[in-house]
């Protein structure tokens, strides 16, 4: 099999629901992103120029979808009620100094996410739900996501579904 791995970085924030430890607490990373395609089965290994995917579109598909739906947002679960409540809170209080726009501008800013957004489930959700939306039509299927929260804290998924 022979596969094409781009790279992405992006920060973002998150907080991680029913954790024992400093991660139950609002913080942020500077994540990087692996994203490894692969030609989908019966296509053959590579295109008629020897590429499985041209890097630039993976950074089109993937990467720029990154950078458009979680770079410096606040990933936060639909499930975590501290969030939710946080925000209730915010946009009633009359004792807030954010006002209309900056208001609106801090609450765009929470991207509300169907998972704890731990890097496993992050992972995940990009490599069964993003990917296949987002590489429809190319012939190119996305096998494997690893995401690093630190130089030295990983999470891979891979899709081993996608043998057909």
């Amino acid at each position: 099999m022979i596969t094409a791995t781009r790279y992405h970085d992006f920060s973002a924030g998150h907080r991680v629901v029913g954790h024992e430890n400093k991660c139950r607490h609002l913080h942020g990373h500077n994540y990087r992103v692996h994203f490894t395609c692969r030609m989908i089965p019966g296509l053959g290994a590579v295109d008629s120029i020897g590429r499985v995917i041209d890097f630039s579109v993976i950074k089109d598909k993937l990467c720029n979808w990154l950078e458009e739906n979680w770079d410096h947002k606040f990933l936060a679960s639909t499930d975590d009620h501290l969030m939710r409540d946080l925000l209730t809170m915010a946009a009633n209080s009359s004792q807030r100094e954010m006002q209309g726009e900056d208001f609106k501008i801090f609450d765009d800013s929470v991207v509300w996410v169907p998972f704890n957004p731990t890097a496993e489930l992050m992972a995940e959700y990009l490599t069964f739900s993003i990917g296949p939306q987002q590489l429809a039509g190319t012939g190119v299927e996305l096998i494997k996501v690893t995401i690093e929260e630190t130089a030295k804290c990983s999470a891979s998924v891979t899709n081993l579904r996608s043998d057909r």
